[in-house]
C-alpha cells in the first residue's frame, strides 16, 4: 500500500464512455482547469481522498482511441504516457470502457497496459447492462486481464467505493504486466535488438516512440539516433503496426468469448427507434431547430425577473453608497465606477447560466452527437466536416474553447476553416449586448399566443451568426489552397437521463469562469473609463462654474442644474474628447459619442459594452431612472429630440455585434492555434468591415 501523501492518477478512454462522469464523481466541486504545458489542451484535474488517507490527484486525460493520436488531443495523451517527469507521468492509470462497447474499448486498455503503468479497467453504464442484454463474468475477466476489473455506474454513484480500493490496491504495484508475446509473433528479432537500446523503457513504449516520434525526456541523442535507424523502413514499420492491431483484436475476441455475452432477445432498447427520429433527413433538422427555439426562449422568459431583480439592487446599492459615503473622490469611484461595473457582470448571470444548462443536458443525454452525424453531409459542402459543429455550437458559450476544440478536427484545411469562421457563431459575451437592445428595442408580445416575440428576435441573430458562418466557410473552401483529406467518425452514445450532478459541475464551471474572466475585464475597464470620464484638460474643472454663470437668471432646480453640469464635464472629459473625435465616423451607423466608446472599449470584449455605458450614465447622473436599461431607454438624441436607441440604431448595432470581432482573448488563441498572426489579423479586419458596413446599410434602410 503506497505511503505518500498524494498520488498521481489518470482517467483515459474513449469518447463517450462516462470518463468524465467519474472524475466527477471522484473529484466534486475540487476541480481545476488549465492547459498542458506548452499547448491550448484543458487540463482537468481535481483531488480526492482515497481510503488509506492518501490524496489523489487525479487528471482527466482527453478521449482517445488509441495511443496512435490522429489529433492534438490524442497527442497530449501520449506525451503523458511516455513522459519522464514524476509530477506529470501517472502512477496509477483508470481505463474507463463502456459496457455496451467493450470490444473497441479494449484496444486502448491493451495498449496503455502494454506500457507498464499499474492499470485498472473500469467498466461503466452497469446499470443499462440489463436493457441491453449484456453480462459480464468480472471475475474471469479480471484473471484474463491481470488486474482488478471494477463494474460501475458513473451517473448514480454506483460503486465509486471500489473504484477508489482498486487504486490504492494498484498504487502500491510497481508495474503492469504486459502482454508482447504478439511481438515475437511479428518479428522477434526486430524487437529484442529494439529493447537493447533502452532497458529501462518497456519495449511498446519504445516501439510507440519510433511509430509516434515521440520521444520522451530521457532518452538521449545517441538513443534517438539508434531508434531513428529502426524506422528506416517505413513500410516495414505500417505492416508491423497493421498486425499488432490485429494480434490485439484476436486477444480481445478470445477473452470476450469466455467472459461476455449479449442476449438481444432480453434488451429493452429505444436507441434505434429515436435514432430513426433524430437523424432523420427532414424532421431530425426540424427537431434541432425547435429545439433552438425553445432555447431561446427559455434565456428571456426565465431570466426576466432575476435580471430585473439583480439590476435593481446595483443600482439601490450604488444610491445607498453613495448617501452613506463622505463626498470625495473615494466614493464617487466605488458608486459610479466599481459598483456599475460589477453590475454589468452579475446583471447577465441567469441567461449565461440558463444557455450553459441548456446546452448540457443536451450533450449529456446524447443528443449532440446525432446533431453532429446529422449535420455532416452539409458542413462537408462548405468545407467543414459534423466535427466542426461541435466548435459552432460550442462557440454559443465561447469561441476561445470552442476554437480549441478544433483540434478534434483531423483535416488542417477544415481545421482552419473551423477556427476561422467560429467567432461568428454567437457567444454568450454578445447575449448582453442582444439581451439589452432587444428588450429595448423589440416589444415583449406573444406570437401565436405563446412565443416571445424578443425570444424568436433573439434566436433570429443565433441562426444569422450560424449562416453567415456556414458562407464564411464555403467562401474560404474555395479560396484557400490547401491540400485536404480527411475522414469523419463519430461516437454516437445511447441515450441517458443527464446526470445532475454533471450538469451542475458544468455550469458552475463555465459560469465562473465567464465571471472571472469578463469580470476583471468589465471592473478594469468600469474603473479606467471613471476616470477619464471623470477628469480632463485645465478648462475641465472650470465648466462647472462657466454652466452655473451662463444658467444664472432661468429658475432652475438644483436637480435639472446639477444633470447639465454633469453632462457637460462628461462631453468635456478625456473620454468625451475621445468621444467626438471618433462620432464623424459611427454618426452614418446611427450611433453618438457614447456608443461610440461603448465600441471601441468592447474591442477587448463585447459584453464590456454594456457595462461601458453603465458608467457613462452613471457618471452623467441620470439619478431618476434606476436601472442601466431604463437609462438607455431615457436616452434622447439631441438633434432630432426623439429616443437614441430606437429601432433603426438598435438594429444597427445588433447587426454589428452580430458580426464584429471583438475579442482580443479569441484573437490570442486563434494565433497560438495557428501559430501565426496571419490569421487573427485576417479575422479582425474581414469581420469588422463587414460588421461596419451591414450596420450601415441597416442602419440607412432603417431610419
Amino acid at each position: 500500500m503506497s505511503t505518500k501523501e498524494t498520488i498521481n492518477i489518470a482517467l483515459i478512454g474513449n469518447p463517450n464512455t462516462g470518463k468524465t462522469s467519474l472524475f466527477n464523481q471522484l473529484t466534486g466541486l475540487n476541480q481545476k482547469v488549465g492547459n498542458y504545458p506548452g499547448v491550448t489542451v484543458d487540463k482537468k484535474q481535481g483531488k480526492c481522498k482515497l481510503p488509506n488517507n492518501t490524496t489523489a490527484v487525479i487528471t482527466d486525460l482527453p478521449g482517445t482511441y488509441s495511443v496512435n493520436p490522429t489529433s492534438l488531443d490524442e497527442s497530449v495523451v501520449l506525451k503523458v504516457l511516455l513522459s519522464a517527469n514524476k509530477t506529470e507521468k501517472p502512477e496509477v492509470l483508470v481505463v474507463v470502457v463502456d459496457a455496451e462497447n467493450i470490444k473497441r474499448n479494449l484496444l486502448l486498455y491493451s495498449q496503455v497496459q502494454d506500457l507498464g503503468i499499474p492499470t485498472i479497467l473500469v467498466i461503466n453504464m452497469a446499470d443499462q447492462m440489463v436493457k441491453k442484454g449484456i453480462d459480464i463474468n468480472v471475475d474471469l475477466l479480471s484473471k484474463k486481464l491481470n488486474t482488478d476489473v471494477v463494474l460501475i455506474s458513473a451517473r448514480s454513484n454506483s460503486d465509486i467505493a471500489k473504484v477508489k480500493e482498486a487504486i490504492v490496491s494498484k498504487s502500491s504495484s510497481k508495474k503492469a504486466i504486459a502482454n508482447l508475446e504478439f511481438f515475437n509473433k511479428i518479428d522477434a528479432t526486430y524487437f529484442a535488438e529494439l529493447q537493447k537500446v533502452n532497458p529501462n523503457y518497456s519495449l511498446y513504449e519504445l516501439w510507440l516512440m519510433i511509430t509516434q516520434n515521440n520521444f520522451s525526456e530521457n532518452i538521449t541523442e545517441l538513443e534517438k539516433e539508434k531508434l531513428n535507424e529502426f524506422k528506416s523502413d517505413i513500410n516495414k514499420i505500417k505492416r508491423y503496426q497493421h498486425k499488432e492491431t490485429i494480434y490485439r483484436y484476436q486477444k480481445i475476441n478470445e477473452i470476450l468469448k469466455e467472459t461476455y455475452t449479449v442476449d438481444k432477445s432480453k434488451a429493452t432498447d429505444l436507441r434505434a427507434k429515436l435514432d430513426k427520429v433524430f437523424t432523420h433527413k427532414i424532421f431530425g433538422y426540424l427537431i434541432f431547430f425547435g429545439i433552438l427555439l425553445l432555447m431561446f426562449q427559455s434565456i428571456f422568459e426565465w431570466s426576466a425577473v432575476p435580471m430585473d431583480f439583480i439590476d435593481g439592487l446595483f443600482s439601490d446599492i450604488a444610491e445607498y453608497t453613495k448617501t452613506q459615503l463622505p463626498a470625495g473622490l473615494f466614493t464617487d469611484l466605488f458608486t459610479d465606477g466599481i459598483i456599475p461595473g460589477l453590475g454589468g457582470v452579475f446583471i447577465f448571470i441567469p441567461q449565461i447560466v440558463i444557455l450553459f444548462l441548456l446546452i448540457a443536458l443536451l450533450e449529456e443525454t446524447g443528443y449532440m452527437s446525432r446533431v453532429v452525424f446529422l449535420m455532416d453531409k452539409v458542413m462537408r459542402k462548405f468545407g467543414m466536416s459534423g466535427k466542426s459543429v461541435i466548435p459552432l455550437i460550442s462557440g454559443t458559450a465561447c469561441a476561445i474553447p470552442a476554437v480549441m476544440a478544433t483540434r478534434t478536427i483531423t483535416s488542417w484545411k477544415e481545421r482552419l476553416i473551423t477556427i476561422l469562421v467560429t467567432p461568428f457563431t454567437t457567444c454568450a459575451a454578445r447575449l448582453p449586448v442582444y439581451a439589452i437592445l432587444i428588450a429595448i428595442i423589440i416589444p415583449d408580445t406573444k406570437v401565436f399566443g405563446f412565443l416571445g416575440l424578443q425570444g424568436i428576435t433573439l434566436l433570429g441573430f443565433y441562426i444569422l451568426g450560424f449562416a453567415t458562418a456556414i458562407i464564411a466557410a464555403y467562401i474560404l473552401h474555395k479560396t484557400l489552397k490547401i491540400k485536404n483529406t480527411s475522414f469523419f467518425v463519430v461516437e454516437m452514445p445511447n441515450y441517458k437521463m443527464p446526470s445532475f450532478k454533471n450538469v451542475f459541475l458544468e455550469v458552475v464551471e463555465k459560469t465562473k469562469a465567464f465571471i472571472l474572466d469578463a469580470g476583471k475585464i468589465i471592473l478594469a475597464i468600469s474603473i479606467i473609463l471613471w476616470f477619464l470620464a471623470t477628469h480632463g484638460p485645465s478648462t475641465f474643472n472650470t465648466i462647472e462654474s462657466e454652466i452655473t454663470n451662463t444658467v444664472a437668471n432661468q429658475e432652475l432646480s438644483e436637480e435639472v442644474l446639477a444633470q447639465k453640469v454633469a453632462s457637460a464635464k462628461l462631453e468635456h472629459s478625456y473620454i468625451g474628447i475621445a468621444g467626438k473625435a471618433i462620432e464623424p465616423a459611427v454618426r452614418p451607423l446611427g450611433y453618438d459619442w457614447k456608443i461610440g466608446i461603448g465600441l471601441i472599449t468592447s474591442f477587448a470584449a463585447r459584453e464590456v459594452f454594456v457595462g461601458t455605458l453603465a458608467t457613462i450614465y452613471s457618471i452623467e447622473g441620470v439619478e431618476e431612472e434606476e436601472t442601466i436599461k431604463e437609462r438607455m431607454q431615457a436616452e434622447i438624441n439631441p438633434e432630432t429630440g426623439k429616443k437614441r436607441f430606437n429601432f433603426a440604431t438598435g438594429m444597427s448595432l445588433l447587426v454589428f455585434y452580430a458580426f464584429a470581432m471583438q475579442c482580443m482573448a479569441t484573437l490570442a488563441i486563434v494565433k497560438r492555434e495557428t501559430k501565426s498572426w496571419k490569421w487573427p489579423m485576417i479575422q479582425l479586419i474581414g469581420m469588422g468591415v463587414l460588421a461596419y458596413v451591414s450596420a450601415l446599410i441597416v442602419y440607412q434602410f432603417l431610419k
